[in-house]
């Protein structure tokens, strides 16, 4: 029939929404109805390019008959076409704008579900052989905006697996001072939302973060920033009014980072090695783990000496 034909459905829809002598104002109705038709039809036939097209006008027109919420259902169906032809750059504008639809309605989770579908499209894509040849820095932009829409919603705990995969997309760049200022975040989130063990999960895996980057002093200072009892001032990088100090204290995680700390003061690679295979550290995430199975990653027999000498120091300087 000729009318289940979706080329003759877009041209019709294409002159409902073009003004002429006779037509004075668009019919925004009838073509949106028509694009509709013709991307599914297309889409059944498998030609994904134009059916792709059809969803963009039928979320143009759903916009003009002030529906956002249909709107960016149709910008996601376009999303998920561009993913399959491969144009990342595609994929990350329709779900950036589906995103905005969702915001315009009020929507706040489907709005930050948008981002991390983007997010995820370009750090995980099969046509690429490696992350670089994606996007990772739009996907991290992507999971950070995703995660910013739900911490002003009040709701940071939709929000844990986003700081994660962005923790994850650094670490694969080997950005490791950005993955754990992540996982921090992650932890300051989980505190707002009193969630205990995430919190204590998200300090360990910076800390193991920080040392597999062979950084141990920015390591000592995440665990001395996240033991500190007196509250009320801003210590490196998290603020003390918002962390469970003592819950962090007495926790599992908290005993681990302190063992590994104290391993690595010592120069005991063995010692590392062990509390690397710790059950805790087992209970990370699978990326956390990985790093943690290959520490210690440098020299750590320099930090014992170089604690030697400092202790040397303040003996000869010692006045008592």
């Amino acid at each position: 029939m000729a009318s289940s034909d979706p080329h003759k459905l877009m041209t019709k829809a294409d002159k409902l929404t073009k003004l002429s002598l006779t037509r004075w104002s668009a019919d925004w109705k009838s073509a949106t109805q028509l694009y509709e038709q013709a991307a599914n039809g297309y889409r059944v036939a498998k030609d994904y390019e134009k059916a792709k097209i059809a969803f963009e006008k039928a979320s143009k027109g759903q916009e003009m008959l002030s529906s956002p919420w249909d709107a960016a259902k149709h910008m996601e169906s376009a999303a998920v076409l561009a993913k399959d032809l491969g144009n990342w750059t595609e994929v990350a504008d329709f779900y950036r704008k589906a995103s905005e639809l969702y915001t315009e309605c009020g929507r706040p989770q489907p709005a930050s579900d948008a981002l991390a579908k983007a997010a995820r499209s370009l750090s995980h894509s099969p046509a690429c052989s490696a992350l670089e040849d994606a996007d990772p820095d739009d996907a991290i932009q992507l999971y950070t905006d995703a995660c910013d829409i739900l911490e002003e919603d009040g709701k940071e705990q939709m929000a844990f697996d986003l700081y994660r995969a962005a923790a994850n997309v650094y670490i694969k760049l080997e950005k490791y001072t950005d993955a754990a200022a992540f996982l921090l975040r992650l932890g300051l989130a989980a505190d707002k939302c009193k969630a205990t063990n995430s919190q204590c999960k998200a300090y360990l895996s910076a800390i193991v973060v920080y040392l597999y980057a062979h950084d141990f002093k920015q390591a000592e200072k995440c665990y001395n920033d996240c033991s500190q009892k007196d509250k009320g001032e801003n210590v490196g990088l998290l603020p003390l009014a918002y962390c469970r100090i003592d819950a962090f204290l007495r926790s599992d995680q908290s005993r681990c980072a302190s063992k590994l700390l104290s391993a690595y003061r010592e120069g005991d690679v063995e010692e590392i090695k062990r509390v690397a295979h710790s059950s805790t550290i087992s209970n990370l995430d699978n990326t956390i783990i990985k790093l943690a199975r290959k520490l210690p990653t440098g020299e750590v027999t320099a930090l014992k000496t170089d604690d030697g000498k400092d202790e040397e120091a303040l003996d000869e300087n010692d006045l008592t």
